[in-house]
């Protein structure tokens, strides 16, 4: 297996990405390896500093330019085709050859991310838009959510796919048996929702082959509702990143709260509020695979740490073993679900 990590991607790249691609090296098996895209001398004076110089589960591809995180995504691949974000994204293409990558990694700017693993890997046999999913830990285990940025402006058909190819997801790498696929609304009476919502809760209700639950609310993603949450781009993102940020913000209520009452306490239940908080913090968790692409790319969040791109590095591993991708192309090949989608 080869995977290609963009070096310069992220609020904290180089260093950071370039520690945890180096911390993976760890994860690789026999034959395995991982190519580092970026700056040349950056990368090699890391390696070397790491003495992995010459170490040949790692290879280097140099590029000469960034696109920054704030830059227009379609802009920005036209004008920087040198970019690493570009280059690593072309590794995944089979016209790679023998030089093709089986996972793309980056934390650098997500629209550009998703367009750019579209244009250079296009879509799987049946696949009308990829979406991102991400899994979300909740009390009950962690249920996926599916788009949360990449089509911000789906179709019916659109979100019916995300359940398809989330539904996958979750079975295949989380686990879930026959996982119950729910839909974001704003309540859950038939008549809610938008124009986009009511003619996706038809597609998915109508669709014999998937475990629809019907609709569910924000508040429902914790209630153990559903394994399987679709929606489109833009509420998705909204809602990993207030759930992140509620995650965080809550254990710092509970750690000042008890160290107001007791100091000592605070210091004896520290290690336990750290090990809960692990099971709920982004970082552990990775890379969010973009799902429908032909290929696997993990789109990292992008303040992610050395510890994110090692955690990405272990999900797009676990990714590939358990064969999403083409469990994605049986699903959407079932002639019930192409009846609907049609």
């Amino acid at each position: 297996m080869r995977i290609a990590i963009d070096v310069m991607g992220g609020d904290h790249a180089p260093d950071a990405i370039l520690a945890g691609a180096l911390d993976s090296v760890e994860l690789l098996q026999s034959g395995d390896q991982i190519v580092l895209v970026g700056d040349g001398q950056v990368i090699r004076d890391g390696l070397s500093k790491r003495g992995l110089s010459g170490d040949e589960r790692l290879e280097v591809i140099e590029t000469t330019q960034i696109i920054e995180m704030a830059e227009p995504p379609v802009a920005a691949l036209r004008s920087k085709p040198d970019s690493s974000l570009v280059r690593m994204a072309e590794l995944g293409s089979k016209k790679a050859g023998d030089k093709r990558c089986d996972v793309v990694i980056s934390a650098g700017n997500t629209g550009a991310c998703v367009a750019s693993a579209q244009m250079a890997m296009r879509r799987l046999p049946g696949v009308h838009r990829p979406g991102v999913a991400v899994p979300i830990p909740t009390f009950h285990g962690p249920i996926v959510l599916c788009d949360v940025g990449a089509n911000p402006e789906p179709r019916p058909t659109h979100l019916h796919q995300y359940a398809h190819m989330a539904g996958v997801y979750a079975h295949r790498v989380l686990g879930v048996e026959s996982p119950r696929v729910a839909l974001m609304s704003i309540g859950g009476e038939e008549g809610k929702g938008n124009a986009l919502t009511r003619e996706s809760h038809k597609l998915m209700k109508a669709d014999a082959s998937l475990n629809y639950v019907g609709y569910v609310e924000g508040r429902d993603l914790f209630s153990n509702k559903a394994d399987v949450v679709a929606t489109e781009g833009f509420t998705g993102n909204v809602v990993i990143k207030l759930a992140e940020g509620l995650a965080a913000g809550l254990f710092q209520t509970i750690m000042r709260e008890i160290a107001e009452i007791d100091p000592n306490m605070a210091t004896q239940f520290k290690p336990v509020i750290k090990q809960i908080y692990a099971k709920h913090d982004y970082h552990e968790f990775g890379g969010a695979p973009l799902l429908g692409a032909n290929g696997v790319c993990m789109i990292c969040h992008g303040s992610s740490e050395a510890r994110t791109i090692t955690a990405s590095v272990k999900a797009a591993i676990n990714y590939v073993q358990h064969e999403v991708n083409e469990g994605i192309i049986e699903a959407l090949s079932d002639p019930t679900a192409a009846e609907v989608t049609a």
